[in-house]
């Protein structure tokens, strides 16, 4: 396996920056964002920064009331029913974007499941799996015309939780046997390996692509699990404060936006980042440490991965 294009490039942010610390000095008016998840944790903040900044956010919600709630007040943020689990609310969606001739400049996403009870949805397909990755693929694969002529950018928030899982060829979707953590591992594995070969295939059309590692935040994102859990991963304390080495959210935040504006990335397309710059490989198994491990980037794991993925939605925008 080999590792491409993993070396810190000296950006001058780092693990305490901001979503907003990234955009100073970048004025965004005119361009448009979609972030799905855009209206909780991690999300939430990249959204509020990204308008700040003067962007058009679009906001598909699985629970748009829930969205309107949560971005009411934000001018510029506009909330769309979507539903990652589900090909034909995806199709719907991104027709709707089609024929209102929107031209995206950035696709993030970001809209994500952890450690979910076993579940699988009435395709077969695993839960994280279809919601965490092909869910994604199938939506940036439907929104291929939409994405602007050059520029565009596609980000990819994956997670050193990739340390736990390869792509599990054998077995993708678990029907022998269970466990959540190897489940989301391997979600967040696929979620780079689509950067990987995404910015391969749009090379061509100057559209890259980026996975990101947001850090370790508490977030809703940790809802389904239980609190000795939290405690048993080193997460928070006995006192119930989160661990040391934990980010705010809107330090969450930075490194994907950072990955979807910075021109300091417009010649390192298929990058996995981290801390608001490019990640090294990892040298250890420390997931605070973080870094990238080689099968995340491997460029032959994912054009099979795109393949399977290919495959199993019926779609393929780019090849």
């Amino acid at each position: 396996m080999t590792l491409t294009r993993q070396s810190p490039i000296g950006s001058g942010l780092g693990a305490h920056s901001t979503a907003d610390d990234v955009l100073t000095g970048i004025d965004l008016t005119g361009k448009t964002i979609l972030i799905t998840g855009g209206y909780s944790g991690l999300g939430k903040e990249a959204t509020m920064a990204l308008a700040r900044a003067g962007a058009r956010v679009i906001v598909p919600a699985r629970r748009p009331d829930a969205a309107r709630d949560a971005l009411g007040g934000i001018a510029r943020a506009e909330i769309h029913e979507l539903d990652l689990a589900d090909l034909d609310s995806i199709r719907i969606f991104s027709e709707r974007v089609l024929a209102a001739g929107t031209t995206l400049d950035v696709i993030i996403n970001n809209a994500g499941v952890m450690a979910y009870p076993r579940r699988h949805l009435p395709s077969g397909w695993e839960a994280h799996l279809a919601i965490n990755h092909l869910g994604h693929f199938a939506l940036v694969n439907r929104l291929r015309p939409a994405l602007a002529d050059t520029g565009a950018r596609v980000v990819s928030v994956a997670s050193s939780g990739h340390f736990l899982s390869d792509i599990l060829w054998d077995e993708p979707h678990f029907e022998h046997g269970y466990d959540h953590w190897l489940a989301y591992g391997q979600s967040k594995t696929a979620n780079s390996l689509f950067a990987t070969h995404l910015d391969s295939l749009g090379a061509g059309i100057g559209l890259h692509a980026f996975a990101v590692h947001p850090g370790s935040i508490l977030t809703p994102l940790q809802r389904n699990i239980s609190h000795d859990e939290h405690l048993a991963q080193g997460w928070i304390t006995a006192e119930g404060r989160h661990a040391e080495g934990f980010k705010t959210r809107a330090q969450g935040a930075a490194t994907a936006v950072w990955a979807a504006t910075s021109p300091q990335l417009d010649n390192h397309g298929g990058a996995y980042c981290q801390d608001c710059d490019i990640a090294n490989p990892a040298t250890t198994d420390d997931m605070l440490i973080g870094g990238v491990k080689p099968w995340a980037v491997d460029p032959e794991s994912a054009a099979r991965l795109w393949d399977l993925s290919s495959e199993l939605t019926g779609l393929d925008g780019f090849s």
